[in-house]
Parts: structure tokens; sequence; C-alpha cells
């Protein structure tokens, strides 16, 4: 898996994730705040599926 995710995207959906799980956990929004894991793991591990089924690419390193 080549990464597609950047560095300000990343950081955005790490952010995202973790807010909406957090207030899942909470009770401030329903269970469906657990749809942050998916933000959240996309950006751990900088690949996200649908961004490389459209041909999108936020990553700043090339390929050699």
């Amino acid at each position: 898996m080549t990464k597609n995710v950047g560095g300000i995207d990343r950081i955005l959906r790490i952010v995202i994730g973790l807010a909406l799980i957090a207030a899942a956990a909470t009770g401030a929004i329903g269970l469906w705040g657990y749809i942050g894991l998916l933000p959240l793991i996309t950006g751990l591990i900088g690949w996200c599926p649908p961004y490389a089924l459209l041909g999108f690419n936020t990553c700043s390193v090339k390929k050699p």
C-alpha cells in the first residue's frame, strides 16, 4: 500500500476521529460517533481506500 494521505490531512483525520470517539464515549452524541474510528485509522496508517479508488493523493512523498 502506497501512502496517499498527507500531513495536514492525517492530522485532521486523527483529531476529528478522536473527537468523535470521545464524544460517543462520554454520551454527548449517540453511538454513531464511533464512526470516528475510520478517519482515525486512515490517519494513523496514512492510506485511505476511497482515495486509492478515486486516484487522490494528498501525500507529498513522490514515488522513486
